[in-house]
Protein backbone atom coordinates (compact mmCIF):
# COMPACT_ATOMS: atom_id res chain seq x y z
CA UNK A 1 0.00 0.00 0.00
CA UNK A 2 2.88 2.35 0.86
CA UNK A 3 4.54 1.53 -2.48
CA UNK A 4 1.33 2.40 -4.35
CA UNK A 5 1.09 5.74 -2.51
CA UNK A 6 4.73 6.49 -3.36
CA UNK A 7 4.05 5.66 -7.00
CA UNK A 8 1.01 7.95 -7.10
CA UNK A 9 2.96 10.76 -5.40
CA UNK A 10 5.82 10.31 -7.88
CA UNK A 11 3.45 10.45 -10.86
CA UNK A 12 1.77 13.59 -9.45
CA UNK A 13 5.18 15.19 -8.96
CA UNK A 14 6.25 14.40 -12.53
CA UNK A 15 2.96 15.74 -13.90
CA UNK A 16 3.40 18.99 -11.94
CA UNK A 17 7.00 19.36 -13.17
CA UNK A 18 5.86 18.68 -16.76
CA UNK A 19 3.17 21.38 -16.52
CA UNK A 20 5.59 23.89 -15.04
CA UNK A 21 8.31 23.18 -17.62
CA UNK A 22 5.78 23.61 -20.46
CA UNK A 23 4.57 26.91 -18.95
CA UNK A 24 8.15 28.20 -18.72
CA UNK A 25 8.84 27.20 -22.34
CA UNK A 26 5.76 29.09 -23.53
CA UNK A 27 6.75 32.23 -21.58
CA UNK A 28 10.41 32.10 -22.66
CA UNK A 29 9.42 31.61 -26.31
CA UNK A 30 6.95 34.52 -26.10
CA UNK A 31 9.50 36.88 -24.52
CA UNK A 32 12.22 35.88 -26.99
CA UNK A 33 9.92 36.50 -29.97
CA UNK A 34 8.99 39.96 -28.62
CA UNK A 35 12.64 40.81 -27.93
CA UNK A 36 13.80 39.65 -31.37
CA UNK A 37 11.09 41.80 -32.98
CA UNK A 38 12.27 44.80 -30.93
CA UNK A 39 15.92 44.14 -31.85
CA UNK A 40 14.97 43.91 -35.54
CA UNK A 41 13.09 47.22 -35.27
CA UNK A 42 16.13 48.82 -33.62
CA UNK A 43 18.44 47.90 -36.51
CA UNK A 44 15.95 48.95 -39.21
CA UNK A 45 16.02 52.67 -38.36
CA UNK A 46 19.16 54.83 -38.45
CA UNK A 47 17.70 57.11 -35.78
CA UNK A 48 17.62 54.30 -33.22
CA UNK A 49 21.17 52.98 -33.55
CA UNK A 50 22.59 56.52 -33.43
CA UNK A 51 20.71 57.57 -30.27
CA UNK A 52 22.18 56.68 -26.89
CA UNK A 53 19.04 55.61 -25.05
CA UNK A 54 18.02 53.25 -27.85
CA UNK A 55 21.55 51.80 -28.06
CA UNK A 56 21.41 51.07 -24.33
CA UNK A 57 17.91 49.64 -24.77
CA UNK A 58 19.21 47.27 -27.48
CA UNK A 59 22.07 46.26 -25.17
CA UNK A 60 19.49 45.34 -22.52
CA UNK A 61 17.44 43.33 -25.01
CA UNK A 62 20.48 41.34 -26.21
CA UNK A 63 21.52 40.69 -22.60
CA UNK A 64 18.01 39.56 -21.66
CA UNK A 65 17.80 37.22 -24.67
CA UNK A 66 21.12 35.60 -23.78
CA UNK A 67 20.12 35.17 -20.12
CA UNK A 68 16.74 33.66 -21.08
CA UNK A 69 18.35 31.19 -23.48
CA UNK A 70 21.08 30.13 -21.02
CA UNK A 71 18.87 29.81 -17.93
CA UNK A 72 16.18 27.96 -19.88
CA UNK A 73 18.79 25.56 -21.31
CA UNK A 74 20.11 24.88 -17.81
CA UNK A 75 16.55 24.37 -16.58
CA UNK A 76 15.82 21.76 -19.28
CA UNK A 77 19.15 20.01 -18.65
CA UNK A 78 18.39 19.88 -14.94
CA UNK A 79 14.88 18.52 -15.60
CA UNK A 80 16.19 15.68 -17.81
CA UNK A 81 19.16 15.11 -15.43
CA UNK A 82 21.57 15.73 -18.32
CA UNK A 83 25.20 15.98 -17.15
CA UNK A 84 28.11 17.84 -18.75
CA UNK A 85 31.76 18.28 -17.81
CA UNK A 86 32.52 20.96 -15.24
CA UNK A 87 34.71 23.03 -17.56
CA UNK A 88 31.84 23.37 -20.05
CA UNK A 89 29.44 24.33 -17.27
CA UNK A 90 32.04 26.85 -16.12
CA UNK A 91 31.86 28.64 -19.49
CA UNK A 92 28.05 28.77 -19.23
CA UNK A 93 28.35 30.08 -15.68
CA UNK A 94 30.80 32.85 -16.70
CA UNK A 95 28.55 34.11 -19.51
CA UNK A 96 25.35 33.92 -17.43
CA UNK A 97 27.00 35.63 -14.42
CA UNK A 98 28.33 38.44 -16.62
CA UNK A 99 25.01 39.16 -18.32
CA UNK A 100 23.10 38.76 -15.10
CA UNK A 101 24.79 42.03 -14.09
CA UNK A 102 24.79 43.68 -17.53
CA UNK A 103 21.01 44.22 -17.46
CA UNK A 104 20.78 46.07 -14.09
CA UNK A 105 23.98 48.07 -14.75
CA UNK A 106 22.54 49.10 -18.14
CA UNK A 107 19.26 50.07 -16.44
CA UNK A 108 21.22 52.37 -14.13
CA UNK A 109 23.03 53.90 -17.11
CA UNK A 110 19.70 54.46 -18.89
CA UNK A 111 18.42 56.22 -15.78
CA UNK A 112 21.45 58.51 -15.80
CA UNK A 113 20.81 59.24 -19.49
CA UNK A 114 17.24 60.30 -18.64
CA UNK A 115 18.63 62.41 -15.78
CA UNK A 116 20.99 64.23 -18.15
CA UNK A 117 18.22 64.69 -20.77
CA UNK A 118 15.82 66.25 -18.27
CA UNK A 119 18.07 67.99 -15.74
CA UNK A 120 20.95 68.96 -18.06
CA UNK A 121 19.31 69.35 -21.50
CA UNK A 122 21.98 71.73 -22.86
CA UNK A 123 24.72 69.13 -22.29
CA UNK A 124 22.71 66.09 -23.39
CA UNK A 125 23.98 66.06 -26.99
CA UNK A 126 27.57 66.25 -25.78
CA UNK A 127 27.36 63.71 -22.93
CA UNK A 128 25.05 61.23 -24.69
CA UNK A 129 26.53 60.97 -28.19
CA UNK A 130 26.76 57.70 -30.15
CA UNK A 131 30.47 57.40 -29.41
CA UNK A 132 29.93 57.84 -25.67
CA UNK A 133 27.15 55.24 -25.82
CA UNK A 134 29.61 52.66 -27.20
CA UNK A 135 32.11 53.63 -24.48
CA UNK A 136 29.33 53.16 -21.90
CA UNK A 137 28.64 49.64 -23.16
CA UNK A 138 32.32 48.73 -22.72
CA UNK A 139 32.29 50.20 -19.19
CA UNK A 140 29.05 48.33 -18.41
CA UNK A 141 30.62 45.01 -19.40
CA UNK A 142 33.78 45.85 -17.46
CA UNK A 143 31.88 46.65 -14.25
CA UNK A 144 29.64 43.59 -14.71
CA UNK A 145 32.64 41.27 -15.00
CA UNK A 146 34.20 42.25 -11.64
CA UNK A 147 31.88 40.12 -9.40
CA UNK A 148 32.37 37.13 -11.71
CA UNK A 149 36.19 37.56 -11.68
CA UNK A 150 36.28 37.76 -7.86
CA UNK A 151 34.03 34.72 -7.40
CA UNK A 152 35.90 32.61 -9.98
CA UNK A 153 39.30 33.56 -8.52
CA UNK A 154 38.17 32.08 -5.19
CA UNK A 155 36.77 29.00 -6.96
CA UNK A 156 39.99 28.37 -8.94
CA UNK A 157 42.00 28.64 -5.71
CA UNK A 158 39.76 26.09 -3.94
CA UNK A 159 38.93 23.57 -6.70
CA UNK A 160 40.99 20.48 -7.47
CA UNK A 161 42.15 19.66 -11.03
CA UNK A 162 40.01 16.50 -11.15
CA UNK A 163 36.87 18.58 -10.63
CA UNK A 164 37.08 20.11 -14.13
CA UNK A 165 36.71 16.72 -15.86
CA UNK A 166 33.82 15.43 -13.74
CA UNK A 167 30.37 15.05 -15.29
CA UNK A 168 27.69 16.87 -13.30
CA UNK A 169 24.31 18.53 -13.67
CA UNK A 170 25.16 22.15 -14.46
CA UNK A 171 24.14 24.58 -11.71
CA UNK A 172 25.53 27.61 -9.92
CA UNK A 173 25.77 25.68 -6.65
CA UNK A 174 28.49 23.36 -8.00
CA UNK A 175 30.95 26.30 -7.98
CA UNK A 176 30.28 27.07 -4.32
CA UNK A 177 32.66 24.69 -2.58
CA UNK A 178 32.57 26.47 0.78
CA UNK A 179 29.57 28.17 2.38
CA UNK A 180 31.47 31.46 2.77
CA UNK A 181 31.87 31.61 -1.02
CA UNK A 182 28.12 31.91 -1.34
CA UNK A 183 28.10 34.67 1.28
CA UNK A 184 30.89 36.49 -0.59
CA UNK A 185 29.01 36.29 -3.89
CA UNK A 186 25.81 37.52 -2.25
CA UNK A 187 27.65 40.40 -0.50
CA UNK A 188 29.27 41.61 -3.74
CA UNK A 189 25.97 41.39 -5.61
CA UNK A 190 24.03 43.26 -2.95
CA UNK A 191 26.72 45.97 -2.79
CA UNK A 192 26.36 46.48 -6.56
CA UNK A 193 22.61 46.64 -6.39
CA UNK A 194 22.70 49.02 -3.41
CA UNK A 195 24.88 51.46 -5.37
CA UNK A 196 22.63 51.16 -8.42
CA UNK A 197 19.43 51.57 -6.42
CA UNK A 198 20.78 54.68 -4.65
CA UNK A 199 21.75 56.12 -8.06
CA UNK A 200 18.24 55.57 -9.41
CA UNK A 201 16.58 57.04 -6.29
CA UNK A 202 18.77 60.18 -6.41
CA UNK A 203 18.03 60.57 -10.14
CA UNK A 204 14.30 60.16 -9.42
CA UNK A 205 14.38 62.89 -6.76
CA UNK A 206 16.32 65.30 -9.03
CA UNK A 207 13.94 64.68 -11.96
CA UNK A 208 10.92 65.13 -9.66
CA UNK A 209 12.18 68.59 -8.67
CA UNK A 210 12.51 69.53 -12.36
CA UNK A 211 9.07 68.07 -13.09
CA UNK A 212 7.42 70.27 -10.46
CA UNK A 213 9.11 73.37 -11.86
CA UNK A 214 8.39 72.55 -15.53
CA UNK A 215 5.34 73.70 -17.50
CA UNK A 216 3.44 72.81 -20.69
CA UNK A 217 5.07 70.26 -23.01
CA UNK A 218 8.22 70.20 -20.88
CA UNK A 219 6.17 69.16 -17.87
CA UNK A 220 4.56 66.30 -19.79
CA UNK A 221 7.92 65.06 -21.10
CA UNK A 222 9.52 65.35 -17.66
CA UNK A 223 6.80 63.39 -15.89
CA UNK A 224 7.07 60.69 -18.55
CA UNK A 225 10.82 60.50 -17.84
CA UNK A 226 10.01 60.29 -14.13
CA UNK A 227 7.72 57.30 -14.70
CA UNK A 228 10.45 55.64 -16.78
CA UNK A 229 12.94 55.99 -13.90
CA UNK A 230 10.33 54.57 -11.49
CA UNK A 231 9.88 51.52 -13.74
CA UNK A 232 13.67 51.09 -13.86
CA UNK A 233 13.70 51.11 -10.04
CA UNK A 234 10.98 48.45 -9.89
CA UNK A 235 12.81 46.35 -12.48
CA UNK A 236 16.03 46.65 -10.48
CA UNK A 237 14.20 45.66 -7.27
CA UNK A 238 13.04 42.41 -8.91
CA UNK A 239 16.63 41.70 -9.97
CA UNK A 240 17.78 42.33 -6.37
CA UNK A 241 15.22 39.91 -4.91
CA UNK A 242 16.56 37.32 -7.36
CA UNK A 243 19.78 37.20 -5.26
CA UNK A 244 17.86 35.90 -2.25
CA UNK A 245 16.12 33.12 -4.19
CA UNK A 246 18.84 30.43 -3.71
CA UNK A 247 18.82 30.96 0.07
CA UNK A 248 15.01 30.72 0.23
CA UNK A 249 14.94 27.65 -2.04
CA UNK A 250 17.60 25.85 0.04
CA UNK A 251 15.55 26.45 3.22
CA UNK A 252 12.30 25.29 1.58
CA UNK A 253 14.00 22.12 0.23
CA UNK A 254 14.59 21.00 3.83
CA UNK A 255 10.84 21.22 4.49
CA UNK A 256 9.08 19.71 1.45
CA UNK A 257 10.10 18.70 -2.10
CA UNK A 258 6.78 19.65 -3.74
CA UNK A 259 6.84 23.06 -2.07
CA UNK A 260 10.47 23.52 -3.19
CA UNK A 261 9.52 22.87 -6.83
CA UNK A 262 6.62 25.34 -6.62
CA UNK A 263 8.79 28.03 -5.00
CA UNK A 264 11.61 27.49 -7.49
CA UNK A 265 9.38 27.94 -10.53
CA UNK A 266 7.60 30.91 -8.94
CA UNK A 267 10.98 32.58 -8.34
CA UNK A 268 12.12 31.86 -11.89
CA UNK A 269 8.98 33.34 -13.45
CA UNK A 270 8.72 36.32 -11.06
CA UNK A 271 12.35 37.33 -10.58
CA UNK A 272 14.04 36.05 -13.77
CA UNK A 273 11.39 36.28 -16.49
CA UNK A 274 9.36 39.27 -15.23
CA UNK A 275 12.25 41.80 -15.08
CA UNK A 276 13.21 40.76 -18.63
CA UNK A 277 9.70 41.41 -19.96
CA UNK A 278 9.59 44.92 -18.45
CA UNK A 279 12.25 46.24 -20.86
CA UNK A 280 9.95 45.92 -23.91
CA UNK A 281 7.20 47.65 -21.90
CA UNK A 282 9.38 50.58 -20.77
CA UNK A 283 10.95 51.44 -24.12
CA UNK A 284 9.26 49.24 -26.71
CA UNK A 285 5.64 50.20 -26.02
CA UNK A 286 5.78 53.44 -23.97
CA UNK A 287 8.20 55.20 -26.32
CA UNK A 288 6.16 56.87 -29.09
CA UNK A 289 8.80 56.72 -31.83
CA UNK A 290 9.82 53.15 -31.15
CA UNK A 291 6.19 52.02 -30.90
CA UNK A 292 5.36 53.55 -34.30
CA UNK A 293 8.32 51.81 -35.93
CA UNK A 294 7.52 48.54 -34.14
CA UNK A 295 3.91 48.69 -35.32
CA UNK A 296 5.06 49.40 -38.86
CA UNK A 297 7.41 46.39 -39.06
CA UNK A 298 5.14 44.05 -37.08
CA UNK A 299 2.40 44.68 -39.67
CA UNK A 300 4.91 44.23 -42.53
CA UNK A 301 4.63 47.85 -43.64
CA UNK A 302 0.82 47.90 -43.84
CA UNK A 303 0.65 50.55 -41.10
CA UNK A 304 1.93 53.95 -42.18
CA UNK A 305 2.18 57.16 -40.21
CA UNK A 306 3.62 60.57 -41.11
CA UNK A 307 5.50 60.59 -37.79
CA UNK A 308 7.82 57.89 -39.16
CA UNK A 309 9.29 60.47 -41.54
CA UNK A 310 10.78 62.45 -38.66
CA UNK A 311 13.28 59.74 -37.71
CA UNK A 312 14.00 57.89 -40.94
Amino acid sequence: MADNNSLVDGQALMRKINDQVILVQVLVTLFLCINFLLITTFFMKHFFYTTMRYILFANTLLSDCLILILTNTMLIMSYFRFTIQTWLCLIVFIVSSLYNFVTPVTLTTMTLERFVAICMPLRHAELCSTRRALHCILIIHGLSSIPCIVFLSVFFASATHSLYTQNRICSVEMFTIHRWQGHLRSAISQFYFLIMFITIVISYIKIMKVAKAASGENKKSTWKGLRTVALHAFQLLLCLIQLWCPVIEAAVLQIDLMLYIDVRYFNYITFYLAPRCLSPLIYGLRDDKFFLALKYYALCGLYKNKSLAFFT
